[in-house]
C-alpha cells in the first residue's frame, strides 16, 4: 500500500480521466538483453491509490522482465478523440487471491479459461510516477479549421501536452 493518492492534483486527474475508458495498453519493459519489448495489456480502472492493475499469467515473459528491471512505461491511445497518454512507474507481480477476486470480470476467461481460480493467474501492479498527455481537440469540424488555418498561417492546431508529477504526495 503507498501512502496517500497521486490522483488528487488537476494534472493527475485528467491523465486518470483520460485513461479510464481506453481498454488496452501497450506495455514496454526491458528484455534480458536490455531491449524494450511492448505488448498489449487490457487495462483494469486504476485503484483509490492511482495504481495500475493488468491481468497476466505468471509464467509470462513480462513477469520475468518485471522481476529484473521493474521500471515500466504504459501507453494509451484514443484517436477517436484524440487523446494520448504516457505513464511511467515501477511494476510488481502480485499473486494475492483477494486482489485476483476483486478485480476479476468474466470477460477474462478468454485468457484464463479456468476462471478466476486459474492457477496460472497474477496481477502486475504498476505504481505510477511520471505521465505525460496530449489532448487535442476531437470535433471534426475543429480538424478542418486547423487544417484549413495550418493552410492558411503555417501554424499547426494547438494540442494540450502536458507532464504530470504522479508520485506520492
Amino acid at each position: 500500500m503507498h501512502q496517500g493518492s497521486h490522483r488528487d492534483h488537476e494534472g493527475a486527474q485528467k491523465l486518470f480521466a483520460m485513461i479510464k475508458d481506453v481498454k488496452v495498453a501497450m506495455m514496454t519493459t526491458a528484455d534480458s538483453d536490455g531491449q524494450l519489448r511492448s505488448r498489449p495489456m487490457w487495462n483494469q480502472d486504476a485503484d483509490e491509490n492511482g495504481d495500475l492493475w493488468f491481468f497476466v499469467k505468471h509464467d509470462a515473459p513480462v513477469t520475468n522482465e518485471i522481476g529484473r528491471d521493474n521500471q515500466v512505461n504504459l501507453a494509451y491511445s484514443d484517436p477517436s478523440n484524440q487523446n494520448y497518454v504516457s505513464v511511467s512507474g515501477k511494476a510488481e507481480i502480485v499473486r494475492d487471491k483477494a486482489q485476483i477476486d476483486a478485480k476479476w470480470s468474466e470477460s477474462l476467461k478468454t485468457w484464463f479459461p479456468g476462471g478466476k481460480d486459474d492457477p496460472s493467474i497474477a496481477l502486475i501492479r504498476v505504481h505510477p510516477e511520471k505521465g505525460e498527455y496530449w489532448d487535442s481537440p476531437n470535433a471534426t469540424m475543429l480538424h478542418l479549421y486547423g487544417y484549413v488555418k495550418a493552410a492558411v498561417t503555417g501554424e499547426s492546431p494547438k494540442t494540450e501536452k502536458k507532464a504530470v508529477d504522479l508520485g506520492a504526495r
